[in-house]
């Protein structure tokens, strides 16, 4: 099953600017595959306003979000891999959605817990037909 973050943030990013707020990526600049300008990076983790006056091109794909932006006015273009973004939110009120840094690929090789018995300190669903 593929990752629903890209949709999340695709989601998100139209309710902030429908509601004229300013929305902002946290990234995780240390991922692979991210190219952001290195010199506004602070302990790993850029914040990019991607509000629609502030970028060009911006395409929210299932793969990477892309944009050019100005940083200290000079353009660049942005690559960053949905996977890279923690978190998208208003400017204005912090309103949004902060995503888990670890995620688990399709790829992932850890084989499936055969364990079928939950947690006892859990409460469990039953199917009732």
């Amino acid at each position: 099953m593929t990752s629903n973050r890209p949709y999340l943030i695709r989601a998100l990013y139209e309710w902030l600017v429908d509601n004229n707020l300013t929305p902002h990526l946290l990234v995780d600049a240390g991922k692979e595959d991210v190219i952001v300008p290195v010199q506004f990076v602070e302990e790993g983790r850029i914040v990019l306003n991607v509000t629609p006056t502030a970028v060009r091109g911006l395409q929210l794909g299932n793969d990477y979000i892309t944009f050019n932006a100005r940083f200290g006015g000079t353009p660049m273009d942005v690559v960053v891999p949905p996977e890279a973004v923690l978190g998208i939110y208003a400017r204005e009120n912090g309103h949004g959605m902060l995503f888990p840094e670890e995620e688990i690929s399709e790829d992932d090789d850890t084989p499936p817990d055969n364990d079928p018995k939950p947690p006892r300190d859990r409460p469990t669903l039953k199917v009732v037909k």
